[in-house]
């Protein structure tokens, strides 16, 4: 099997070693590959590893050996998965690897919101504190999450996650998703109502026909104003220029986002200078250990396709 993988630089700066990789073929290692790049590279492919390299039906037919794409990645809309079931090609993901990771980068944005500990940090380090009339500066308001309204958007295995910490805070926490589930401890509503009676609205559905764009102007002028709106999930379901107008105009109060309709960050993205926005540069699923769990599911879903047991295939 010739093996390659296109974006190692996704997923390692040298802290994991990819040429685990090497035990299930001739590998070849690229931190980086562009489309003009790519095709050539596709001719001898047998197994195609990557992050968000694109992977269409002018990629698969520059491709004829392929049998085989692997994802560090859950989410998957860089692959025509339909093309490559037609292909033969199978596809598999890295589901739920980055569960915790994620988690633990949406609750840093809602206590960062909740208590201001940036905006006190920043007070203290210029000098605030030491000439304040009292031991205690109350300069930026802080709340208490117990009591307020989260809103889930998709409850797949981190939109779990994130109930589970969020009713461990003694928040409310309201769930809109198209796939049915049962979980008493929250509530499911529609999508209008988790907007309107959400105090904070975390994204966690992947990047779909039906997803894409479903956060405009209109979704943001049905939340709160004192609503904080959190995206995690893929930069697609945002369309950023409302996103904007929301923020500039005072429609809701803040935003926290990990990722864009176009990463890195363009020159001209529209987000980029709006008002009350945390920026991140998609990194909520890169701790180290979220990582080299990344590379150890790629490694199995692998070795299940090549023993002919393939697991975690999304175009079956």
């Amino acid at each position: 099997m010739k093996i390659l993988v296109t974006d190692a630089s996704t997923v390692t700066n040298g802290d994991i070693d990819l040429t685990v990789l090497a035990k299930f073929g001739e590998l070849t290692l690229r931190e980086r590959t562009t489309p003009e790049e790519l095709i050539p590279l596709l001719a001898d492919c047998d197994i195609l590893l990557c992050n968000k390299t694109q992977m269409g039906k002018r990629e698969m037919d520059a491709a004829p050996n392929l049998k085989y794409i692997g994802l560090f990645a859950t989410g998957y809309n860089n692959i025509d998965t339909a093309y490559a079931r037609e292909r033969g090609i199978t596809v598999c993901n890295a589901g739920s690897y980055s569960t915790n990771a994620v988690c633990q980068q949406v609750f840093a944005y809602i206590l960062d919101r909740a208590a201001r500990v940036r905006d006190f940090d920043g007070f203290v380090k210029e000098g605030g504190w030491m000439n304040s009339p009292t031991f205690s500066a109350f300069v930026y308001p802080s709340f208490e999450l117990d009591g307020k309204t989260l809103g889930i958007v998709g409850y797949g295995s981190i939109g779990r996650a994130v109930a589970n910490v969020a009713l461990a805070f003694g928040m409310r926490v309201l769930v809109f998703t198209r796939t049915p589930r049962e979980d008493s401890r929250v509530t499911f509503v529609d999508f209008d109502t988790l907007l309107a009676e959400s105090d904070f609205v975390s994204v966690h559905c992947p990047l779909t026909n039906e997803s894409a764009g479903m956060f405009d102007y209109a979704a943001f002028k049905k939340m709160k104003s004192s609503a904080t709106f959190i995206n995690t999930s893929r930069g697609g379901t945002v369309v950023e220029a409302d996103l904007r107008r929301a923020l500039d105009e005072g429609v809701i109060a803040f935003a926290a986002v990990d990722v864009l309709t176009t990463e890195p960050m363009s020159h001209d993205c529209a987000l980029y200078g709006a008002k009350n926005i945390l920026f991140t540069p998609h990194v909520a699923w890169a701790p180290l250990e979220t990582r080299k769990r990344v590379l150890d599911i790629v490694s199995a879903c692998v070795e299940g396709f090549i023993n002919g047991n393939p697991i975690n295939v999304v175009n079956k």
